[in-house]
């Protein structure tokens, strides 16, 4: 029996046993989260450390008089272990729920729905992964991280709503480093691994890295024309799932997106889909609630749609339409637009080419202002043509500017751009997004 249908067999069982043991004024809801990878770790171009890691847990959540606590438990797929842990969690819960207050705004599970995805992938043997990654990238100093398995998420309830969902993903991410402790990062993930995408993302990399023996140009702050490769508009968009598309926030006064609401806009190249159709994640939230296939949020600049938990709903008099409880999106999809790869370069001219950004956050929430750093391979243009890496810059912007009048172009092409993130076990999902051609971005330091 593979792990995968064993953990189903066993979540299953668990919520059989579990509809049986509360009583009439109880109501529970149990989710899983589990795992089965194979973790990789390089660095200066050889194998540092790897090994397989397999864990599972459940998450018990009981409703009562107007309450609710939850407790975690391991799962190992053996019904008779995880039939004890699941009876210890819910007569401890039964202990605590007395001690609670009431929540006016809690939403019991009641949708009936069944579903169950399971989502093969094409990944590399773990006795081959290593020597294919490193296959490419011989006489380079590279260090990085492989991860890769099938990640597993469950739902079950007390009213017989059920969803179990499966995938097979791998990530890679890397960076290449010059002789002088400068870097090209780059990622590579999806569910079907490609030996000759993998070497194509390589080659990218070497070209970048090269152009990074040069000495670094120092920028002085201003407004500059810039182009923003994928991953760093991947990184702005992220922002969106913190004070941006959640109703909550929107309600609350949190959102950046505030203004549209009111009547503004953005640039009309600009549109963002919640958008579940490549199956990388599932559709299911923590309350069983399925979010349609596509939901878009941001159309052609303005917005047409909000994600709204069913505790927002409640509360906000709104409907909700699947939205996790963090209001987030999960599978966001970026619109492409006319820009061609060959052309990049030729419609920046002169200005920035910033290939990543990273610490970024919030300088004005309400004005939407993101500021941030560059980071790895970004160049000073001229003439369309690539002079010299820049040394770091502070940037301060809105995205009333760069995703509104000041955006020029959107590229013809997207890329995925996985979650990264292992803290407590292997992220789902990721974001199609293009690059951006942007007329004025603001470098404050």
């Amino acid at each position: 029996m593979s792990f995968n249908t064993k953990m189903f067999a066993g979540f299953q069982q668990l919520a059989v046993d579990l509809r049986s043991a509360v009583t009439t004024e109880e109501c529970f809801v149990l989710t899983l989260s589990g795992e089965d990878s194979l973790f990789t770790r390089f660095n200066c171009s050889q194998v540092r450390q790897s090994g397989t890691v397999r864990d599972v847990r459940c998450t018990l959540k009981l409703f009562k008089d107007g309450r609710t606590c939850w407790q975690k438990f391991p799962c190992t797929g053996e019904v008779e272990i995880d039939r004890l842990q699941a009876q210890q969690a819910l007569a401890d819960l039964r202990g605590q729920i007395t001690q609670i207050s009431p929540d006016p705004y809690l939403v019991l599970p009641t949708g009936q729905e069944h579903s169950v995805s399971d989502r093969s992938g094409e990944l590399l043997s773990a006795d081959a992964a290593a020597a294919t990654i490193l296959a490419a990238v011989q006489g380079l100093d590279f260090t990085g991280l492989y991860a890769a398995g099938v990640n597993l998420r469950g739902y079950a309830d007390r009213n017989g709503q059920e969803h179990w969902f499966s995938a097979d993903t791998f990530t890679l991410d890397y960076s290449l480093f010059t002789s002088d402790g400068q870097a090209v990062k780059g990622a590579y993930a999806g569910a079907v691994w490609d030996t000759e995408k993998y070497q194509q993302q390589i080659d990218r990399s070497r070209q970048q890295l090269a152009r990074l023996q040069q000495a670094p140009k120092s920028i002085q702050r201003g407004k500059y024309r810039t182009y923003l490769a994928p991953a760093a508009v991947a990184d702005l968009v992220d922002m969106l799932a913190w004070g941006g598309v959640s109703e909550a926030d929107l309600q609350q006064g949190q959102s950046s997106l505030a203004p549209l609401r009111d009547g503004n806009y953005l640039s009309s190249l600009f549109s963002v889909t919640e958008d579940f159709t490549s199956g990388m994640v599932p559709r299911f939230n923590q309350m069983g609630e399925v979010a349609v296939d596509r939901l878009p949020l941001i159309a052609k600049g303005k917005l047409v749609n909000t994600l709204v938990s069913s505790r927002s709903a409640r509360e906000y008099s709104k409907a909700a339409n699947g939205a996790n409880d963090q209001e987030s999106p999960r599978s966001p999809v970026v619109a492409t637009g006319t820009l061609a790869q060959e052309q990049i370069l030729a419609e920046l001219g002169t200005g920035l080419y910033l290939s990543n950004v990273h610490y970024l956050n919030w300088s004005d929430r309400q004005s939407g202002r993101v500021t941030g750093m560059t980071r790895y391979a970004c160049f000073w243009v001229e003439d369309g043509e690539i002079v010299a890496p820049i040394e770091n810059l502070r940037f301060d912007a809105s995205l009333y500017d760069f995703w509104g009048d000041d955006l020029l172009a959107v590229t013809n092409f997207s890329e995925y751009i996985a979650t990264m993130d292992s803290y407590g076990g292997r992220s789902l999902g990721g974001s199609w997004v293009p690059g951006m051609l942007i007329q004025d971005f603001t470098y404050t330091l």
